[in-house]
């Protein structure tokens, strides 16, 4: 790992362009990350642009982390970027449309933190067992001997906060890295209150329905129980998909069940499903029987067909991972 961010410290310092990308839809992990070390870039004279695959527009909770101008549309992002890092993203698929990038680009360096990751790159830094991106991007940031202001320190705050629950799922040296942060200026209710405890009143109307709908299953997945929720495209209308992604955080607070999924309807009959764990069950491992992939608590894939054929299949995957 020293010798792997030895190496990304090397091709940032000498590059005079660099294009950083996020997976689609991406989270204040991805975003926080790839604008933490763009801005840092940015400040040493590099050509720096920030983007990502899907949707078009950036998610209104992280613009604010955009303080020096960096992101642009994916229609902007160079066919053969002389240098390409790839942040948070844990295959090229979840690139999206960008991923032919990898392809093309002059050198592609990965900084992730999933255990899954291929390392695709031709620089890798991936430590599955860092709580954020953010952490990998932070002593990257070290190794390139960055003062660490409040701007950039916002971002990685930013991933670190969303990606550990509010640090509920955190080590000692995280709490450490986060005091750091604090330390360098960062308001942490200003930074957490619009990603996590901030929603229109729709919100509140959305949630009626979609928890209304809500099913236990108690005998599913070896028996240690499964709550499931879907969100249509008429639940979610008028909503931003950070709202629509929040719902499993609270499907996830049924006590009976140790594994909880919702599916949320992307265009008809096609679906984002998230997975989350207490910690028994390795819904890693069930995402990617499903295509999908992620962390041990806490996954995610892509299906299409009706609801309930989706519920099946993930039914089939969690009992072939949890029966001995």
């Amino acid at each position: 790992m020293t010798a792997d961010i030895a190496e990304a410290a090397r091709v940032l310092s000498d590059a005079t362009d660099v294009t950083l990308l996020a997976h689609v839809n991406p989270d204040a992990d991805a975003l926080g990350s790839a604008l933490a070390l763009g801005l840092v870039l940015h400040r040493r004279g590099v050509a720096v642009r920030v983007s990502f695959g899907a949707p078009d527009e950036v998610p209104e909770t992280l613009r604010d982390l955009d303080v020096a101008g960096l992101l642009v549309p994916a229609a902007e992002v160079p066919a053969a970027p002389p240098v390409l890092v790839a942040l948070d993203t844990g295959s090229v698929g979840r690139l999206g449309p960008l991923a032919d990038r990898v392809s093309t680009a002059g050198v592609v360096v990965v900084l992730d933190h999933h255990v899954s990751n291929p390392r695709f790159g031709h620089v890798n830094v991936v430590d599955d067992e860092a709580e954020a991106t953010a952490v990998v991007v932070l002593r990257l940031l070290d190794e390139l001997g960055v003062e660490l202001d409040e701007p950039v320190a916002r971002c990685i705050y930013a991933g670190l906060v969303t990606d550990t629950r509010s640090f509920r799922h955190a080590s000692s040296s995280t709490h450490e890295v986060a005091a750091r942060l604090l330390a360098a200026g960062v308001d942490a209710e200003a930074v957490s209150r619009p990603l996590m405890d901030s929603h229109p009143f729709g919100y509140l109307g959305m949630l009626a329905k979609v928890l209304g709908r809500a099913c236990l299953e108690r005998d599913a997945a070896g028996g240690l129980g499964l709550v499931h929720a879907v969100v249509t495209l008429e639940d979610a209308a008028g909503l931003r998909p950070e709202e629509v992604e929040s719902v499993v955080d609270l499907v996830r607070t049924a006590s009976e069940a140790e594994v909880a999924a919702v599916l949320k309807e992307l265009r008809p009959s096609h679906w984002s499903v998230s997975l989350r764990a207490v910690s028994r069950v390795d819904v890693r491992e069930v995402a990617q029987l499903l295509g999908g992939g992620g962390h041990r608590l806490a996954a995610g894939f892509t299906a299409t067909g009706p609801a309930d054929r989706v519920l099946a299949d993930l039914r089939t995957a969690l009992t072939r991972t949890t029966t001995p």
